[in-house]
């Protein structure tokens, strides 16, 4: 593989993990920087970097990190969204990944675009769910403005300084992966005890 392709892997990694974040906001950071020319589209995937794809994205993330601050509802977009964040992850990384065969650009697009996306998008769900149970919803504003910024931070890092951003996907896997199991045991065990107590 050459390293521009490996450079565009990288790329379409850090799209496909803020994916997981908010479904619309990195493509409208990717048509951004392809009608600026900062970010190269493979083939098929032009559309993104046009006008009206870019303004459908900023609408789609307007009213998407919208509903993320009204309680409740964000626990429904959670859900509704799980798998539209796997497509735009999917989408992010086939759009990504230049200069390389279909077969390989579609293989890298599904199990680590979309599988990196899915992840992301399991372990918020996950904290939110946490949030919604010891705050009734109140609190999500919280998790809603750090998972927005996450987005726009993972996005733009991955276009401007992918390998700094895919660091940061290492780090961010590595704490979701060993607290966030603990964390699951603890919903479990509360969920089956009748309730969380404040500690």
């Amino acid at each position: 593989m050459e390293v521009e392709t490996l450079f565009s892997v990288v790329v379409g990694l850090g799209l496909s993990a803020a994916c997981g974040f908010r479904i619309f906001l990195p493509l409208l950071v990717m048509s951004v920087a392809s009608v600026a020319g900062h970010l190269t589209l493979s083939s098929g995937f032009e559309w993104i970097g046009t006008y009206p794809a870019l303004l459908a994205f900023a609408v789609a993330t307007v009213l998407e990190i919208a509903g993320y601050y009204i309680p409740w509802v964000d626990n429904f977009l959670d859900v509704a969204g799980a798998p539209a964040a796997v497509i735009a992850g999917t989408v992010a990384m086939a759009s990504s990944v230049t200069d390389a065969s279909p077969f390989l650009r579609w293989s890298l697009a599904i199990i680590a675009g979309g599988g990196i996306a899915a992840t992301f998008h399991a372990t918020t769900g996950m904290v939110r769910a946490a949030s919604s149970i010891k705050t009734a919803g109140l609190g999500n504003f919280i998790l809603a403005t750090a998972e927005a910024v996450g987005a726009s931070a993972f996005s733009i890092l991955a276009v401007v300084l992918p390998l700094v951003g895919l660091a940061i996907i290492a780090i961010f896997l590595c704490i979701a992966f060993f607290p966030g199991r603990a964390l699951l045991r603890r919903l479990r065990s509360k969920s089956r005890s009748g309730g969380f107590s404040e500690s």
